[in-house]
């Protein structure tokens, strides 16, 4: 009996080690990759970004469903997994607008790294909170160029379908749809499945991948050093990445993707882009799974708040949770390579 309970306990401590160093390598590398190629010298960070919008009219609320266009309401499905979207366009739009998207992230970061001598601003010599301010601006630019690419070619088949890059703040505890409810399911459903695929990895392995392990540690000046960096990371990986990568990955792809495979599939193809486009490969299985549950979540309400609040949740718990143990003496660097 007790040589059952110790083999309970220690099972249970490699599932929340494995739970806990996932969250912040599959956060770091989810919401922090665009800063290492914009600004090498600003220690080697990660970013991403978010949309623009068109507001409805409120409901009588006073909450509002903002869409990049308006359309007639469509009935509601029992089985949202199994119902693809009215896709407008074709093939042709998806390709080009995904190679748009690359093509404008990878401009937007060659034109800052060059603009910034002239503006006479020297990353390396900068305090923490100016590279901070720096990488939140950076993120900030990179999200308004991508996501104007998806929304002018998006408003070229307006109207679109309603549950089209839909943010609905309406019923948020609603069972069939509730876009808080769900959002709370998915992320504790996706803390427990990425857990898990940490340990089986882990297991098949024999250790856990250091390349992402570094790139934690390489963060870590920033996190906790102030008020302002911490803020700063705060809102580009918990709101700016979020809303990008889940309006371009969820809403532009995976719903894309419903026009010729089922539902299903979709969220499959577009948890392996997802898990792809963040080039750690060390960390597939982990952001595929998470890709997995941000887009049956989506799938499920048809609302963008739904991922993204699942992706911001877990990425600012991520950086908030590092600066809590900092300041409580705990040494991080040594926790990420223990852990």
């Amino acid at each position: 009996m007790v040589v059952k309970c110790f083999g309970v306990g220690v099972a249970f401590q490699l599932i929340l080690l494995s739970a806990f160093r996932t969250m912040l390598s599959v956060a770091v590398s989810s919401s922090l990759s665009s800063s290492l190629f914009h600004s090498p010298s600003l220690l080697s960070l990660n970013t991403h970004r978010r949309p623009f919008t068109f507001t409805s009219p409120p409901t009588p609320r006073g909450l509002h469903s903002v869409c990049f266009f308006n359309a007639p309401n469509k009935p509601d499905t029992n089985w949202p997994l199994l119902t693809r979207w009215e896709v407008p366009w074709e093939w042709q739009t998806v390709t080009l607008t995904s190679l748009a998207c690359g093509l404008g992230f990878v401009l937007t970061g060659l034109v800052e790294a060059t603009a910034l001598p002239y503006l006479g601003i020297r990353p390396e010599v900068l305090s923490m909170d100016e590279k901070a301010e720096l990488l939140f601006l950076d993120q900030g630019i990179t999200t308004a160029v991508v996501l104007g690419i998806i929304y002018a070619i998006a408003s070229n088949f307006q109207p679109l379908p309603q549950d089209f890059f839909k943010y609905d703040l309406r019923d948020p505890f609603s069972l069939q749809k509730g876009w808080l409810l769900w959002a709370g399911i998915g992320l504790v459903g996706a803390i427990a499945s990425i857990a898990l695929t940490g340990v089986a990895v882990s297991f098949f392995n024999g250790e856990p991948p250091q390349r992402e392990t570094d790139a934690l540690v390489k963060l870590l000046p920033l996190i906790g050093s102030s008020n302002v960096s911490t803020a700063c990371l705060v809102g580009i990986t918990g709101v700016l990445a979020p809303v990008l990568e889940e309006t371009l990955f969820r809403g532009f792809l995976m719903a894309s993707m419903t026009k010729w495979v089922p539902t299903p599939v979709a969220i499959i193809i577009s948890a392996a882009v997802f898990a792809l486009a963040h080039l750690t490969p060390g960390e597939f299985p982990q952001l595929f799974v998470l890709g997995a549950a941000l887009g049956i979540s989506y799938a499920q309400t048809r609302n963008l708040l739904t991922p993204i609040t699942i992706h911001a949740f877990w990425n600012s718990g991520v950086i908030l949770l590092l600066t809590f143990l900092l300041l409580q003496g705990y040494d991080i660097k040594e926790l990420l390579q223990t852990s």
